[in-house]
This record gives structure tokens, C-alpha cells and sequence, in this order.
């Protein structure tokens, strides 16, 4: 162990040899939340985005009419209460909350995947509802003038361009919850920040241990990023396109989307 007159680097290599292991696994569970809350926060923003787009009209009956209006009223609150409160206050009031009120004692981990699922969640319902309606109004017009329904012509013509408009932001949010899911030490998740802080504690040494911790939230954002990236590269295809077949204009022949011609 290094002594009090120790250098910074050699408090840093004790400690990496030292909880090196718990370093890595706080990383995991912090990669395990994230991704985890990512993808069911998808999945909430995206019927919640779906029944928000949904158009809302008296001629398609009261019944239908009122049904729509309190259901997007009700998660119109959702939405604007979890984007209007920290995710660190909303952590303590629902982990603490369902214990005193409810007295259901979530198991701290589950906790930590209920807390950024539904944050992501509300963030995420608005990002779609605006990824539906980035779509050309006129490719939904002629889904149903083939005899689509609404539903439909949502779930195979509308969201698959929508979902692919919003990816860059879904991938975005994937980066933003790695580095959020730290306030989840309030509740006693041993994520990565969880760790460093109990490390740090222990030695009162919290310049090393946090730049240690820095250099992992650093790895893990940045190949997450790059990755998707080159997810969204992969379903770009390539910038140029050769048209196969026999097709040609007289005496020229279009070889690429850029315009090139040989004759």
C-alpha cells in the first residue's frame, strides 16, 4: 500500500490493482442499467409517442374522442413531470415512496431499472412523436388510399422511416443514461460511481480514484459511440449506387447516384 508521501500515479496503480475487478464490474452494471433503461424506455416512449400522434377528432366517435383526449392528457403529465425533475429526486421519491406508502421494498437493482426505464421513457415519447411526424404526411395518404388501416399504415409504412429518423437521438440517449445511471448511488445501486465512491472513502483518496473513473465513463461513452455510428453508417448503404439491369438512356449509361457517366 502506498504511504501518505506517495505519487499520483502510484496511488492510481494501487488502486487499480486493488479494486481493479470492481471498477470493472460496477462498469458492467452500469452498461446492464443504461442499456437496459434505454431499451425499455424505447419501447414506453414508443406507445406513448404512438397514442400522442394519433389524430383526435369528434367524428371518429365521442366514446373514441374522450378515451384519446384523457389518455394523451395523462401522459402528457407523465411526459412533463419526469422532464421537469431531476432523475436523482425522482430515484429517491420512487424508491422511498414505494416503501413507505406502498410498502414494497424494491430490490435496489430492479430499482435502478424502473427509475431509467420510465426517465427514458419520457424523453424518448417525445423524440418519437417527432420522428412520426417527420415522415411525409403523403406516404401515410396513399397507405390508407390502398385500403390500409390507421394502424396499418403506422406499423409498416410510418414507423419504420420514423424510427430510422430518430436512431441518432435514440443512440444519443443510450450515451447520455451510461453517465446518468451515477445518481443511482443515492439508492445504493453499486453501479460504477457507487464503487468509486466507497473506494475513494475508504482511502481518502478521491483525485485518483475519480480519474480512474473518468478514464472508464470515457472508454465505455466513446466506443458506444463510435459504434453507433457505424450502426447508422451500415444502414445508410454505401454514398453511391449502381443501377443493375439493362435500363440506359441512348449512347449513355448512368453508373452512380453522383451523376458519373460513361459512354
Amino acid at each position: 500500500m502506498p504511504t501518505a508521501q506517495s505519487g499520483f500515479f502510484e496511488w492510481v496503480f494501487f488502486f487499480i490493482k486493488t479494486y481493479g475487478g470492481m471498477f470493472l464490474q460496477g462498469a458492467g452494471i452500469t452498461l446492464l442499467i443504461s442499456l437496459t433503461g434505454t431499451v425499455v424506455g424505447f419501447v414506453i416512449g414508443l406507445g406513448v409517442g404512438y397514442v400522442r400522434a394519433m389524430p383526435c377528432d369528434r367524428e371518429d366517435g365521442l366514446a373514441r374522442y374522450w378515451l384519446l383526449k384523457i389518455a394523451r392528457t395523462i401522459l402528457g403529465v407523465y411526459i412533463e413531470v419526469f422532464r421537469s425533475t431531476p432523475m436523482i429526486v425522482q430515484a429517491m421519491v420512487i424508491f422511498y415512496g414505494m416503501a413507505s406508502v406502498f410498502h414494497i421494498n424494491l430490490p435496489h437493482l430492479l430499482a435502478g431499472f424502473v427509475i431509467v426505464s420510465i426517465n427514458t421513457g419520457a424523453y424518448l415519447s417525445e423524440i418519437v412523436r417527432g420522428g412520426i411526424q417527420s415522415v411525409d404526411p403523403g406516404q401515410q395518404e396513399a397507405a390508407l388510399a390502398i385500403g390500409m388501416t390507421y394502424g396499418q399504415s403506422m406499423l409498416n409504412v410510418v414507423l419504420p422511416q420514423a424510427i430510422r429518423n430518430i436512431l441518432p437521438a435514440l443512440g444519443n440517449e443510450f450515451v447520455v443514461n451510461i453517465k446518468d445511471t451515477s445518481v443511482l448511488n443515492v439508492i445504493s445501486v453499486t453501479e460504477l460511481f457507487f464503487i468509486s465512491k466507497s473506494a475513494a472513502g475508504t482511502y481518502f483518496k478521491y483525485f485518483e480514484v475519480f480519474f480512474i473513473t473518468s478514464c472508464v465513463y470515457f472508454v465505455m461513452t466513446f466506443s458506444i459511440t463510435r459504434l453507433l455510428r457505424w450502426l447508422e453508417k451500415k444502414m445508410d448503404g454505401p454514398e453511391n449506387y449502381a443501377i443493375h439491369g439493362s435500363q440506359t438512356v441512348p449512347d449513355v449509361e448512368l453508373i452512380t447516384k453522383g451523376g458519373e457517366k460513361n459512354g
